[in-house]
């Protein structure tokens, strides 16, 4: 396990394919934000998850703000469109 399997809402899975895309770091998940890792994760599993958002804010997701999460749903909805 590394660093960033300690973040909210990122485990072993999570944190593995992070790895894939080059994020090993907070600070490289950060760099890249939440959506374009979400992004960059989904060519290797469509079937990802977008929890990044809340980790990056040291939070479960569950925690953000209605406002970012309304956000995250469009841009979710967006780009799973079938």
């Amino acid at each position: 396990m590394g660093e960033l399997v300690k973040l909210p809402n990122i485990g072993p899975e999570l944190e593995r394919q992070l790895h894939l895309i080059g994020v090993d770091t907070v600070e490289e998940l950060r760099r890249r934000g939440s959506k374009q890792a979400w992004l960059d994760i989904q060519k290797n599993d469509p079937s990802a998850c977008f929890h990044l958002e809340g980790a990056l804010h040291g939070v479960r997701k569950i925690m953000l703000p209605d406002e970012v999460k309304a956000d995250l749903q469009e841009f979710y909805n967006e780009h799973t469109k079938r």
